[in-house]
């Protein structure tokens, strides 16, 4: 699609669905040839690999990176300070980032507000592509597309996409 991959956030307060709906549209996008990559926020400090894996073992040890591949998968871990323009650059071939979080940062974002764990809009309007939601918020001049519904999410961002490559 683009030479260049377009960035989308997917963002809202924690347990807003951003996941769930990211899952649910992926088939959407492989179906209509739309290569994605998804970049995952973890507020927490996590293990990125279990401690009685050989990497796991290698970084256990001390090493400051640590990688495994087979015939069709690599993964790549290192110790460092996240840099996320740094992270962009590992997916040239990607028509389309998503970055699951990132609610205060300036890429253009979807924003999930769902009825059983928020009632309003926690980001910037002015970087919000929409907001996705199960409830009646609306935002002036910000379309508003069903929680419930991730093909048509799916479509608003290949259409998205769209206008972008036609620019």
């Amino acid at each position: 699609m683009a030479s260049k991959p377009t960035v989308v956030a997917v963002s809202g307060v924690k347990n807003s669905g951003k996941t769930t709906l990211i899952t649910a549209m992926l088939p959407h996008f492989h179906r209509a040839g739309v290569q994605v990559a998804v970049i995952k926020h973890d507020g927490h400090t996590f293990q990125p690999e279990p401690p009685n894996t050989d990497t796991g073992r290698y970084l256990q040890a001390g090493a400051m990176g640590a990688a495994i591949y087979d015939g069709e998968t690599t993964k790549v871990i290192w110790r460092q300070t996240p840099d996320l323009p740094g992270l962009l650059e590992l997916f040239p071939q990607a028509d389309l980032i998503l970055l699951e979080g990132g609610k205060h940062s300036p890429w253009p974002k979807l924003e999930l507000v769902r009825a059983s764990n928020s009632a309003q809009s926690v980001c910037d309007p002015a970087t919000l592509l929409a907001l996705v939601t199960d409830t009646a918020l609306r935002l002036p001049g910000i379309p508003t597309l069903s929680l419930n519904d991730p093909a048509g999410v799916a479509d608003f961002l290949m259409k998205y996409l769209e206008r972008g490559r036609s620019t």
